[in-house]
């Protein structure tokens, strides 16, 4: 599977596009207001990438497993200490609601944070390259 993101900015317009095998769709994202950059910053859209993967993560796995799974809730956050620096204390906390029981949901849980692709990037320390 291939993704891409891409960003165009200039002082009258800013356009976020992501695109996985091909399927590319738009995604709104403000400007700043002074026109230069993103509204979101990077550090937002990474924790964004952190809670959606495992969100979607949750549903994927459970349909796996067969376990039912009604709504799901993920907040992810860090402490990104200035610029030019890694951030620090990245974590995540999640909720599922599902009529399973206790043990099945805390399984459910802790197999997705071992599977779950953008928290596995993360936690390997995968290079990053300017081409």
């Amino acid at each position: 599977m291939k993704i891409t993101a891409t960003v165009r900015n200039s002082p009258k317009a800013h356009e976020t596009t992501v695109t996985t095998n091909g399927v590319s769709q738009a995604l709104p994202v403000p400007a700043k207001s002074s026109g230069k950059g993103s509204g979101v910053n990077g550090g937002e859209f990474l924790m964004l990438a952190l809670a959606t993967c495992y969100c979607n993560d949750i549903y994927r796995e459970a349909e796996r497993l067969q376990v039912p799974v009604d709504a799901v809730f993920v907040e992810a956050s860090a402490d990104f200490p200035g610029p030019g620096l890694s951030a620090t204390n990245i974590s995540y906390n999640a909720r599922i609601t599902s009529s399973a029981s206790d043990d099945v949901i805390t399984d459910l849980l802790r197999h997705t944070d071992a599977v779950a692709e953008v928290h596995n990037t993360i936690r390997s320390g995968a290079v990053v390259r300017l081409e």
